[in-house]
């Protein structure tokens, strides 16, 4: 196999607050290859947000990274200085946000910010970064993109925005883009084009994404792999149409359930009873031990490790080879 665009190793994430250290990330591992759509879903206060965050290294005080390694085409980039880590983040790692205006400067024009980047993390004269940045507009689909270029940022619909923030992303051509719900404030027909375009970079530019959403529906459409946080963990994580299908981690289940179904007929949706635990009190044992409906005495006191199943890797202990021994012998 060749060697993975981004390889996170037992991720470790804390907050100091004055009420103690609250894990937020708690040993968190996966893989994404080149051209490789990874699809990082969870409820709100999962940790998807913060594990993107960490990869970039924007954590900011009081947070820190605990432990752990974030590793970029064999290069270890968590414990960089910061000014070397910045230059890395924007040459070879692409942020996209969920709200595009956060990363586009409301007082200067596209063209200014696009030219911009392009000149720090190359060595194009302007003429030549401007013929660059208005073929990235031409790519990500923006109409008559050398006229639209020298428009000002509102200007444009969330949509268009959204695609500038991509052009942006592209800029230095990285190896690796992490997108943090781009299409939550997007109506259903912008999110679809959207969609389109992101896997589109993967298969033409061999780009890695880590596409992170709560979402289902984008992720059933747009990833290759899935997976699916709670409480700080990944749960589960495989390909997919595997995950969506047939997931077996009993969150996974629940979330795959409370989608709706256009093919089977039903009364109600599948409901999972109570709420994501607050950072200040994560249950022992199995973080989802309190809502599960097969929980039983060891998932209320240790924690389970990933454990692969055919191509998913689940960390439950109901596929644990103790567990399925001794309820073979009952």
């Amino acid at each position: 196999m060749s060697q993975p665009v981004l390889s996170v190793r037992d991720l470790h994430v804390e907050f100091v607050t004055r009420r103690g250290v609250l894990k937020a990330i708690d040993g968190i591992s996966f893989d994404i290859a080149k051209g490789e759509v990874l699809g990082v879903v969870g409820e709100s206060g999962a940790g998807k947000s913060v594990t993107g965050s960490a990869v970039v290294g924007l954590i900011d005080p009081p947070g820190r990274i605990a432990g752990g390694e974030v590793i970029l085409s064999g290069m270890r980039i968590d414990n960089l200085p910061p000014e070397e880590l910045r230059r890395v983040r924007g040459k070879r790692i692409g942020m996209i946000f969920q709200d595009p205006l956060t990363s586009l400067n409301p007082l200067y024009r596209v063209s200014e910010q696009l030219v911009e980047t392009i000149r720090t993390h190359t060595n194009l004269s302007s003429s030549a970064a401007r013929k660059r940045a208005i073929d990235l507009l031409a790519e990500v689909g923006i109409p008559a993109p050398d006229r639209r270029i020298d428009s000002y940022p509102h200007e444009f619909s969330g949509g268009m925005r959204q695609r500038v923030v991509i052009a942006l992303a592209l800029c230095a051509e990285p190896e690796l883009i992490i997108a943090d719900e781009p299409t939550t404030a997007l109506d259903v027909s912008v999110q679809a084009q959207i969609i389109t375009l992101l896997k589109r970079l993967g298969r033409d530019h061999g780009t890695a994404i880590m596409l992170v959403t709560h979402d289902m529906g984008v992720i059933a459409e747009t990833a290759d792999r899935v997976a699916v946080m709670y409480a700080g963990r990944i749960a589960e994580i495989g390909p997919v149409r595997d995950v969506v299908q047939n997931p077996l981690h009993p969150y996974a289940k629940g979330l795959m359930g409370a989608i709706p179904s256009l093919e089977v007929e039903t009364d109600r949706l599948v409901q999972i009873p109570g709420s994501m635990p607050r950072l200040s009190a994560i249950p022992t044992g199995c973080a989802f031990n309190p809502r599960c409906p097969f929980a039983f005495d060891r998932c209320r006191v240790e924690r389970p490790e990933p454990i692969q199943r055919d191509l998913h890797r689940v960390a439950c202990h109901l596929y644990d080879e103790t567990t399925i021994r001794a309820e073979a012998l009952a």
